[in-house]
């Protein structure tokens, strides 16, 4: 086993017993198809992966966040496991290091393309599934998983119970303005400020305009002194 794999299985915090499945993981589709022989690539394992990740992002979202209804569940969860947010994981383990790549795909920078790189961190879930059991699978995707949500724990529909305060005066109307974005597309910060007429009542900043808006609801309502 080389020092790679090694590494990369200190960094996740599982050791295959199957080492094969760890490489079918990290093999992409450019890399087998420039080898001859039965290597496989990791779009099998990604088709698992996904459905791996969707149930146990789905059981933790039911499980952790028993206020919220069906709907604002489901966007989390869509949240979570969309491209960008598996990118972000994969790059948590520097995961873009490992893959084994076609030549063409490594000199155009696949190692750090989202789309491979969310697609091997699916496959990856997938093998951890496979050579160990659900319960390894849980603890490698909640880890990001639970990182990844800390904004959210204390997840509120402020937006929401901002608009029932202001509907009480129906002269009173609400805008949300975003007013900067920082960082590199896999990592952006939005900053929105919610406007009471014209005037400025609350900002907030997060990894999206949802986020940001919320805690700008939030800030708010603080200031009007409901929490």
């Amino acid at each position: 086993m080389s020092g790679d794999v090694k590494e990369l299985q200190k960094k996740i915090g599982y050791r295959f017993k199957n080492g094969e499945l760890l490489t079918r993981a990290l093999s992409h589709s450019s890399y087998v198809n420039e080898r001859q022989g039965g290597a496989e690539s990791n779009e099998r394992l990604e088709f698992l992966g996904d459905s791996v990740l969707g149930f146990i992002v789905a059981e933790y979202y039911y499980t952790n966040f028993r206020h919220l209804p069906e709907g604002e569940l489901t966007k989390l969860r869509a949240a979570t496991v969309c491209e960008k947010s598996l990118a972000s994981f994969a790059r948590d383990i520097n995961l873009g290091k490992y893959l084994l790549l076609g030549k063409g795909e490594n000199c155009t920078g696949g190692r750090e393309r989202p789309s491979i790189l969310a697609d091997a961190f699916e496959a990856l879930i997938a093998a951890i599934y496979l050579d160990g059991d659900i319960d390894e699978a849980r603890k490698f995707v909640l880890y990001h998983v639970s990182n990844a949500s800390k904004e959210l724990n204390d997840y509120h529909d402020y937006k929401t119970k901002l608009q029932e305060v202001i509907q009480k005066n129906p002269e009173e109307s609400l805008l949300y303005v975003l007013v900067g974005e920082s960082g590199p597309d896999h990592d952006k910060r939005f900053e929105v400020e919610v406007h009471l007429n014209s005037n400025v009542i609350g900002r907030g900043s997060g990894r999206s305009k949802k986020i940001a808006e919320q805690q700008a609801a939030r800030e708010a309502l603080l200031l009007m002194g409901i929490k």
